[in-house]
């Protein structure tokens, strides 16, 4: 693959970048291919087989969803069973171009815990029978149960989905999470990025007021109220964009979609659409600036809400 941003020609010295920048070029590997049959064989065979596709893979979950046969946007390709007949299509566009020609597609991904919990429902509502009591109904569960709250407080969480590890009980003792939102909160928290820069620290800190909940602008203190002043989620750069600049919520996908690819040239756009907009609402150009490169910062970490 082309991942190392050198390919064979260039580390030989015979591409254009290379005779402008003689650095790509290995000399020991120019030395070898003159002295030794074996490497010159190796390499000719490797150039034939430099940056062709390797293998077609299929994502376990993506579903692509089309007004009409898949056939008449995209080629298909698909596996055969014994008896020599396709099954399971596949688009053999990858998914970055099945979204560039206007399909869309789903990531529906099996979790087995869903599993684990549907057959404890099951089992408690026999036990229930047997006694004469109504059967459990999950969806009437309450979100706000003081001892649910006070076992994630205690880090006694091993068995939970997402919660069970030893970094995410230390955490939730750190945090004593007492709303549905803070549990929400924690599972976009606890993952490298987040840690590694001290936002779990800075949110803990606020939520028990060790530090003062602050808001870059009044406007956005409904967005970002539930995480205490923190920018945790994408969903909140989406609101802030649409708040402050007067996105609409189309515009403010794509403006966090052009953060997670880090792009310099979209960013720009972006930082200057999103200036542009504030100051038409009145918001000091200082101030939108600032907020920009806050969003952009914590864009790096942002979780989706919904999934969390």
């Amino acid at each position: 693959p082309l991942t190392l941003g050198v390919s064979l020609d260039d580390a030989l010295g015979e591409s254009d970048a290379a005779k402008k920048n003689p650095e790509l070029a290995s000399a020991e590997l120019m030395q070898r291919l003159q002295a030794e049959d074996e490497v010159r064989d190796l390499l000719s065979l490797a150039r034939d087989l430099e940056d062709l596709t390797r293998n077609a893979g299929k994502h376990a979950g993506g579903v692509v969803i089309a007004p009409s046969p898949l056939s008449d946007f995209c080629p298909l390709f698909a596996e055969h069973d014994a008896d020599g007949r396709g099954k399971n299509p596949v688009t053999q566009f990858d998914k970055d171009d099945v979204e560039s020609i206007g399909l869309v597609k789903f990531d529906f991904l099996g979790l087995r815990t869903l599993t684990i919990i549907d057959w404890a429902v099951k089992a408690i509502n026999v036990r229930r029978a047997a006694s004469g009591e109504a059967p459990l109904d999950i969806t009437a569960l309450p979100l706000d149960d003081l001892k649910s709250y006070e076992l994630f407080a205690r880090g006694d969480t091993v068995a939970v989905f997402q919660f069970e590890s030893r970094g995410m009980r230390e955490l939730l003792k750190r945090a004593k999470p007492d709303t549905f939102e803070d549990i929400i909160a924690l599972a976009a928290l606890f993952r490298p990025g987040p840690l590694g820069s001290g936002m779990d620290r800075d949110w803990v800190d606020r939520k028990h007021g060790n530090a003062e909940v602050t808001y870059p602008h009044p406007l956005l203190e409904p967005v970002l109220a539930p995480t205490y002043g923190v920018i945790v989620y994408q969903e909140q750069v989406m609101q802030i964009a649409q708040v402050l600049a007067g996105y609409s919520l189309g515009g403010a996908d794509l403006l966090r979609r052009a953060m997670g690819k880090k792009k310099p040239e979209e960013m720009a756009k972006e930082r200057f659409k999103f200036e542009d907009g504030a100051e038409k609402n009145g918001i000091d150009p200082r101030v939108a600036t600032g907020i920009f490169d806050l969003m952009e910062k914590f864009a790096e970490y942002g979780f989706n809400k919904s999934h969390s």
